[in-house]
């Protein structure tokens, strides 16, 4: 079964936080979607795949939070507007 996620977090260090720790997090695991910080310290993450795969990513992103100061993670879920092409993008 596939599943979007749309993730909302603040993340007090963002050095490398999109880059370094996400992107490298989602080509692990296997799932596709954007990551972009929206405003200030806001980031959002819209993951898409497998319910497995999308579990194991949000638990990749609660464990990365002492590392990176990430607080009030927020999940809902999230309708697929357009193709991600099997890939996870961060966007600047």
């Amino acid at each position: 079964m596939s599943l979007c996620i749309k993730i909302t977090c603040d993340v007090a260090k963002q050095d490398g936080f999109l880059r370094k720790f996400i992107l490298k997090l989602a080509q692990k695991i296997g799932v596709e979607g954007i990551g972009q910080v929206v405003e200030g310290n806001n980031i959002r993450i819209i993951v898409c795949g497998q319910k497995e795969l999308v579990d194991d990513f949000i638990d990749g992103v609660h464990a990365g939070s002492s590392k990176y100061e990430i607080d009030n993670i927020a999940l809902e879920p999230f309708i697929r507007g357009r193709d991600y092409r099997g890939v996870f993008r961060v966007i600047e």
